[in-house]
């Protein structure tokens, strides 16, 4: 395809290719077209043809250095993100023990008051009784005069 049927290929998909392509997506498409392609982009096929075994073999184990390094590295974030989790839950933990502990201490405090309160209850009611048995015998006394 020449220069000048590439121009009435883009002047005729004109309005078609605005809403998808930018001019130089379009000029870029066409280069692919128009080269052949590297030995790199081709199919499988084409690079066992272009490659030798013993290269193939040298791309193979470079490719695996490559991905149990990624593997390695994934490992070790994980690790990391376990340990950070570890180190949150122990700090949470001991914040909560630490709750836990001023609570029932707070409890402690609170029964004792509450029993404190209890005996002066029992107290005062049984001065109550004495004052009621005192102004009946009063009463007793006011109506028998």
């Amino acid at each position: 395809m020449s220069f000048h049927d590439e121009e009435a290929v883009q002047s005729s998909c004109l309005p078609v290719l605005e809403t998808m392509f930018t001019p130089s997506e379009i000029e870029e498409l066409f280069s692919l077209i128009n080269h052949p392609a590297s030995p790199r982009s081709g199919s499988e096929g084409s690079n066992r043809a272009v490659y030798s075994t013993y290269e193939r073999r040298l791309r193979r184990m470079q490719s695996n250095r490559e991905s149990a390094k990624r593997s390695r590295w994934r490992k070790k974030r994980h690790l990391e993100n376990l340990t950070n989790q570890l180190n949150r839950q122990r700090i949470e933990n001991r914040e909560l023990k630490n709750r836990l502990c001023l609570i029932m201490h707070q409890n402690l405090l609170l029964s004792v008051e509450n029993e404190h309160l209890r005996s002066e209850s029992v107290i005062l009611m049984s001065k109550l009784s004495d004052l009621y048995r005192k102004l009946d015998t009063m009463i007793s006394q006011q109506i028998q005069l």
